[in-house]
């Protein structure tokens, strides 16, 4: 309460940076098109006098009397500057009309528009221009990784199980959004690392507390890709091959006319053998089995060199969207249809030591859904956005094999057991809806409502017989229905201060029902804990509540606050399972969590330099943390992950980002992460002291760190060319897989690791023409992630991509 009551007694004390009396020039911008520019930049060159566009593109600078050079600036619009006289006394009022600037992408800069946007809120909240990347290979989870607090965890190569983590906190507190729409339980086949870079504009991402707009219960932050509105005619085609068999292909085109009808198709492909190298203990067919079918003298400390064989992947989707755009009904009514669908080779169990030589898993999702907004709804200053869609999921896993393999290919028959992992031929029917319902209401220039509501249901039934021959437990958990529904409003006031500082306090209830198998069993004591199912429903409701304020000072300084009690739901995942080889838990609890955020920026250009530092601390004290197991769950020999309830994590850390810039020549800069995530549930079920009390928690990456540098040489062998030369490395500090003070058994962990990347990307005409070598991992180090399973070594990619844009 302190650190509230002082910030506010900071943000009191802006009053006294205002600047004296002096003229007036105001006006409003707007496009070609007739469309408001919003958050566009006007400035009198060479002076610190400036504003940005609100939300009806008007803006309003003060400054003394004399001869200046306005310059009205906005991405993805041509810059104008005109000369203008200000005499004492006078009120000027001067309107532009901007023009749509094709422009080389990879110069663009994170300047304004939507960028701005983000960045000058009162959330910790970056956005990455993606346009920046889109001659690269990367898919949008690769792409996140340049953000402070981010860590990309991958099980293996392309079309692997994939989550982020951010500041701490897994891939079930971190949701996603495609243009503000929801993604819950989209399926395997359209997710972030299957998605190209080419797909979005931008990608903004907030940590911690999220704005109520967003009508999440996330507790690690939300992801929200921006695919943008774009003008006219497009063509957008590219096509890759590299290492491993791989294969990535993307098309998107679209048309937008001057009565408002647009329409856009995106397509794409990901194919890839991922028949790369790793280091593994393996178990060898042609040595003595003891009585009790164990291999004779097997050593699972020697390591050998083998080859991934069984682990083919492709996916293909397609997203189709039809609508108006600017109409006085609707600034935007959009109809969207996607399909997707993924076949999957079935490699290895959920740690490296489990190896499958025939086991597979293929599915295909459809959804349709729908967008409204229009401004001005009714009354002026009411914004309304409506949006809805439902996702039809079907997933078969397929495990039917007579033999076992190991790492070499070699299989031997199976006496009286089927199946790799657990005997199965089974097909699930998923369905997930969710409708939003959010309205802005300004009233003025300083004062902001938003009220938000989200509805979201998910089902998931057998379509086909289980046929689960596994004891006991898979076979409970298989044949019981799975249910869930969420319901999560909000409403939220902000006040801002003339561009100075605002606050945003904000509440929430949250309310979840979920009926499924439920683990009798819920003691996380130990890693290898049994679990029996039922079936078992309940509900759930709670309030939460947060502040969220930034402040800009000085020259360049912005200081960000938030707060939130927040409350996070299970997700489907989570509390269901993927009915193969993660087990849920319909009985987990909501995640409670005490969440602070705070960092401070600095940002400054001077000539053709230009630098940007910011640092931010991270506080987190979780309650009913909701944490991912591995072991032999269930009776029998197969090895499961499980969700359970952890009593009490804290997280505490820091991380720092620095960027400088060299005119339109050079860039490097990097950021830095460091997070102490421990157990503070002091007492167990049984009211002894845990052993564990203050022990860093298990498999959670802490420390981490990239670089990345990039040259530009302009008009290289002819105007309109750019050659661009990136170098990036990550790494990773080593981290414990185990409670690190159980014994010498339990002392393994992930190795530490640091990575180097090289791209060339040479454009022509304008970035019409492009094409890109990439060498990935060039010093071949061996990469490890969730439980230490290892990824791909040395890898070659090339890629060609046409684009067009009238």
């Amino acid at each position: 309460m302190t650190g509230l009551l002082l910030l506010m007694l900071i943000f009191s004390l802006s009053a006294y940076s205002q600047h004296g009396k002096g003229v007036m020039i105001s006006g409003r911008i707007i496009s070609t098109e007739k469309e408001i520019v919003d958050f566009a930049t006007v400035h009198l060159k060479g002076t610190g006098f400036g504003s940005a566009t609100n939300r009806e593109g008007l803006y309003h600078i003060k400054a003394p009397g004399g001869e200046y050079t306005l310059v009205v600036s906005a991405m993805g619009y041509k810059t104008i500057e005109k000369k203008v006289v200000l005499r004492r006394g006078e009120r000027i009022k001067m309107n532009f009309t901007i023009t749509p600037d094709v422009k080389e992408l990879s110069e663009v800069v994170i300047s304004t528009s939507g960028v701005n946007r983000v960045n000058k809120s009162a959330f910790n909240a970056v956005a990455i221009d993606a346009t920046k990347l889109h001659n690269s290979t990367q898919d949008l989870a690769s792409a996140l990784t340049k953000v402070p607090g981010v860590k990309l965890r991958e099980s293996g190569g392309v079309g692997s199980d994939m989550n982020l983590s951010l500041d701490g906190m897994s891939g079930k507190n971190i949701k996603l959004f495609i243009d503000g729409v929801p993604q819950d339980g989209v399926g395997g086949s359209f997710s972030l690392n299957n998605i190209p870079i080419n797909f979005a504009e931008r990608i903004e991402v907030y940590r911690g507390v999220v704005p109520v707009g967003f009508g999440t219960d996330a507790l690690g932050g939300v992801i929200n890709i921006v695919t943008g509105n774009k003008r006219r005619t497009f063509v957008d085609a590219s096509y890759s091959y590299g290492s491993f068999n791989t294969h990535k292909s993307y098309v998107n085109v679209g048309h937008t006319a001057d009565n408002g009808f647009t329409f856009e198709i995106n397509a794409f492909q990901n194919y890839s053998d991922n028949n790369y190298w790793i280091d593994t203990p393996v178990e060898h067919y042609d040595e003595v089995v003891d009585e009790d079918g164990w291999v004779s003298g097997w050593d699972s400390e020697k390591i050998e060199r083998v080859k991934r064989f069984h682990d083919t992947y492709h996916n293909e989707a397609v997203v189709g969207k039809v609508g108006l755009v600017n109409k006085p009904f609707a600034d935007r009514l959009m109809l969207t249809f996607t399909y997707s669908q993924n076949d999957k080779e079935i490699q290895n169990g959920v740690v490296q030591e489990i190896v499958y030589g025939q086991k597979r898993r293929k599915g295909h999702s459809f959804m349709p859904s729908v967008e409204y907004r229009k401004r001005n709804l009714l009354l002026k200053g009411l914004d309304v956005n409506l949006t809805a869609n439902y996702n039809r999921n079907i997933t078969q896993n397929i495990d039917t094999a007579t033999y076992e393999y190991n790492w070499l290919g070699q299989m031997r028959y199976k006496k009286g057991k089927l199946g790799e992992q657990s005997y199965q031929d089974y097909k699930s029917s998923t369905d997930n809806w969710n409708g939003t319902f959010t309205a802005n209401y300004h009233l003025g220039e300083s004062h902001a409502f938003v009220l938000n509501h989200v509805l979201m249901g998910y089902e998931r039934k057998p379509t086909s017989s289980a046929n689960i021959t596994d004891a006991t437990g898979a076979a409970q958990y298989s044949k019981i229905e799975k249910k869930s529904r969420k319901n999560i409003t909000g409403l939220s006031y902000r006040y801002s201060h003339k561009d100075l500082w605002n606050v945003s306090v904000f509440g929430k209830y949250y309310n979840q029902y979920s009926s499924g198998p439920r683990n009798t069993n819920n003691d996380d004591s130990s890693s290898n804990n049994r679990v029996s199912y039922e079936e078992s429903a309940g509900s759930t409701g709670a309030f939460g509540y947060g502040i969220a304020a930034t402040y800009l000072f000085l020259d360049g300084f912005q200081a960000k606050f938030s707060y939130e009690k927040a409350l996070r739901l299970p997700t489907a995942d989570e509390l269901f399972g993927d009915d193969d080889m993660e087990l849920g838990d319909a009985g987990l609890k909501p995640e409670h969590s005490h969440n602070v955020n705070a960092s401070l920026s600095y940002s400054h250009e001077f000539g053709k330099h230009s630098i940007y530092v910011e640092g931010g601390l991270v506080y987190r004290d979780t309650k009913d943390f909701i944490r991912r197991l591995t072991g032999t769950f269930l009776a029998g020999s197969s090895q499961y992950a499980a969700y359970m309830n952890h009593g009490r994590v804290r997280t505490m850390g820091w991380n720092a980002e620095v960027r400088y810039n060299y005119s339109k020549w050079f860039s490097i800069g990097g950021n830095f992460t460091d997070l102490n995530t421990r157990d503070y549930e002091r007492y167990g079920l049984n009211g002894s002291e845990s052993t564990t009390y203050k022990v860093r928690m298990p498999n959670i990456p802490y420390l981490f760190a990239n670089v990345d540098a990039s040259f530009y040489a302009h008009h290289l062998f002819g105007k309109g060319n750019l050659l661009t030369v990136t170098y990036d490395n990550y790494y990773v500090h080593e981290f414990p897989l185990h409670w690190e003070n159980h014994g010498a058994s339990n002392k393994k962990g992930v190795p530490s690791q640091f990575s180097h990347n090289l791209s060339l990307v040479y454009s022509l005409k304008n970035s019409r023409y492009n094409f890109s070598l990439e060498c990935k991992n060039f010093t071949d180090e061996k990469l490890y992630d969730n439980f230490s399973l290892q990824k791909a070594g040395r890898a070659f990619y090339g890629k060609i991509r046409y684009y067009f844009n009238r």
